[in-house]
């Protein structure tokens, strides 16, 4: 069978097109990478973490967010502090935050155990739960360290105060000493209620423990 020549034209028209494609397709630069998921900081925390009275964006997780991302942190640190949060009440939800599935989880509670005199044996049983879940599930923890209201005797102080280096032992997670260190006692950085950090008391905590979120997030990119 013998064709036109419109025929031979219109293959030779597909051929040139099909050149263009494959030039163009060769040409193209690569797809970007695409980005890695944000590391997740779950803070379980009261409500000096939660930012009692502060505007969102003052609180400590959000503070703590925007100082990582400043160094290069890929991360996002959801609010998730409850005011008038205890160890008991934080070990009641964990499961809860767990299931959001976090990278790191800064544990900040017992200030309000010490405020209501709770036994610390009862503290450091909570403590010691939230940290052992922590292990199991494979979610590395940092521990911030609280201390006790001195106006509960020094055997209730001496007995509470020693929880928190003693777990980071036995759990072999690193410690924060004290959560309010620069801010607690200073007027200039609390409110009316002498209790509770300013924005301004926020910014001196989260400069302070940065450098020890830091080293955690370093470490778990190493291992990765």
């Amino acid at each position: 069978m013998r064709y036109g020549p419109g025929v031979g034209l219109f293959n030779r028209i597909v051929a040139a097109f099909g050149l263009l494609l494959f030039t163009m397709f060769a040409m193209a630069p690569p797809a970007p990478a695409q980005q890695a998921a944000p590391t997740k900081i779950i803070v379980l925390g009261d409500s000096l973490s939660a930012g009692y009275k502060l505007p969102r964006d003052a609180a400590f997780t959000s503070q703590l967010e925007k100082a990582l991302k400043d160094k290069g942190y890929n991360v996002v640190a959801p609010p998730t502090g409850v005011s008038g949060e205890t160890t008991a009440g934080g070990l009641a939800r964990l499961d809860w935050l767990l299931a959001d599935k976090p990278d790191l989880v800064i544990v900040e509670l017992g200030a309000n155990d010490g405020l209501r005199g709770i036994d610390p044996a009862a503290t450091r049983e909570n403590l010691d739960k939230i940290l052992s879940k922590l292990k199991q599930r494979g979610v590395p923890a940092l521990l911030a360290g609280m201390m006790a209201p001195r106006n509960l005797g020094a055997d209730y102080g001496r007995r509470f105060d020693a929880i928190y280096p003693e777990l980071a032992k036995q759990h072999d997670v690193p410690l924060y000493p004290f959560f309010l260190e620069g801010v607690a006692m200073d007027p200039k950085l609390n409110q009316e209620d002498g209790m509770h950090p300013t924005q301004e008391g926020v910014a001196v905590i989260v400069r302070n423990i940065l450098p020890s979120v830091t080293a955690v997030l370093d470490k778990m990119k190493k291992a990765g």
